[in-house]
């Protein structure tokens, strides 16, 4: 018998996130999220996406034991703002049983209709800086920090219990050996003198934080088109601000203003963490934190996270100064390889910004919808 219950108690919520360890302890693509951070995520007193979210934690249980987990999400700001009458699941996990999928997404439906939401997708988070999609292609590829790993069957379970593909995303790689630095740095050259532009880079990350407000309304901007977006509010940029700046390589995020000082293209690149959080094992104490400190420091991953640019300037080629700018940088710390996180397959746009580095697709995901 299946029985799937609410939770509420930090000592479920770590039962929550300890469940995942257990689902995936042989696993050697899956990375694990630091405890402490995932129970911050969950906190309705510290994560801001709670202002404009209801959510709901819920646990399947088998013959006592955990088998599921899902929590259900409304975001109010995209019903209210997008009209879009949906209701998410996210941070999913299940062994491979359909009916257990079919108890725990049951429990979604059923909150989506109370609220009279029209239809249910996932896996999503709360908002669109969460991770997103369930895996359909790459389980033999490691995953990152800001990406969720899952089994092949999940998109069956999807499947039988009659979702269909909603939202397409593609991952991608390329070696940093094969990009020729000199076009663009010639370009580089051009379009600062054409348009009056200057890079903004940086080695302290406190240096960075006057800059924050800035670069969160380019993005809100260069994203605002696609139909699926949600814009990020102002407590949401402090909450970022605070838990996320400080990871960073300093010398990975970059900045274009033009001559009046206003921002016109940013970009954030990651050490990929991945490997030290394997390591970590969920934990910052009594290695985690060496281990990210480590990465932090000696990577020769690069993990493109965000990209910008403001309308205006997104057809005049923008980006090769940006390119310019990591390609010093990426050449100085001897990065070898470079990641694209997931990406809409609609985002032609993005995708344009990639076509000259001859990147190979090494991961597919999807979000599954439902009408209810």
């Amino acid at each position: 018998m299946i029985e799937v219950k609410e939770i509420f108690s930090k000592k479920e919520l770590k039962e929550f996130i300890n469940f995942s360890f257990e689902l995936y302890k042989d696993n050697p693509y899956w990375v694990p999220p630091l405890i402490n951070d995932e129970l911050e995520t969950f906190d309705k007193s510290k994560n801001p996406a709670f202002k404009s979210a209801d959510a709901h934690f819920y646990l399947a249980y088998k013959d006592g034991k955990i088998v599921g987990k899902t929590v259900a999400i409304i975001n109010w700001d995209e019903v209210n703002q997008l009209g879009k009458k949906k209701v998410r699941f996210g941070w999913f996990d299940v062994i491979d049983d359909v009916e257990v999928t079919k108890a725990l997404l049951s429990k979604v439906e059923a909150f989506g209709r109370e609220h009279k939401m029209e239809n249910m997708e996932g896996p999503l988070g709360f908002s669109n800086l969460d991770k997103v999609g369930v895996l359909t292609e790459g389980f033999d590829q490691q995953g990152l920090m800001i990406t969720w790993y899952n089994h092949p069957y999940y998109k069956d379970h999807f499947e039988q219990l009659g979702f269909v593909e909603e939202k397409k995303y593609i991952e991608s790689k390329f070696p940093f050996k094969n990009v020729d630095i000199a076009p663009f740095e010639k370009i580089a050259n051009v379009l600062k003198q054409r348009y009056e532009l200057k890079p903004i880079n940086f080695t302290n990350s406190k240096d960075i934080m006057p800059y924050v407000d800035k670069m969160f309304e380019l993005f809100n901007s260069t994203y605002s088109k696609l139909q699926s977006f949600v814009a990020v509010n102002a407590t949401q940029i402090e909450y970022f601000k605070k838990k996320y700046i400080g990871l960073i390589n300093p010398e990975y995020i970059k900045f274009i203003e033009d001559k009046n000082g206003n921002l016109v293209s940013f970009s954030i690149v990651m050490p990929d963490f991945s490997e030290a959080l394997i390591k970590a094992r969920g934990k910052l104490f009594p290695f985690g934190f060496y281990h990210l400190l480590k990465a932090r420091k000696n990577n020769k991953t690069a993990v493109f996270y965000l990209i910008g640019v403001l309308p205006e300037y997104q057809s005049k080629g923008i980006t090769a100064i940006v390119f310019d700018e990591y390609a010093k940088t990426f050449k100085k710390n001897g990065i070898e390889t470079c990641i694209r996180t997931p990406e809409l397959e609609e985002n032609h746009a993005i995708h344009n910004l990639w076509k000259h580095f001859n990147p190979t697709i090494h991961k597919k995901r999807s979000t599954y919808i439902k009408q209810l």
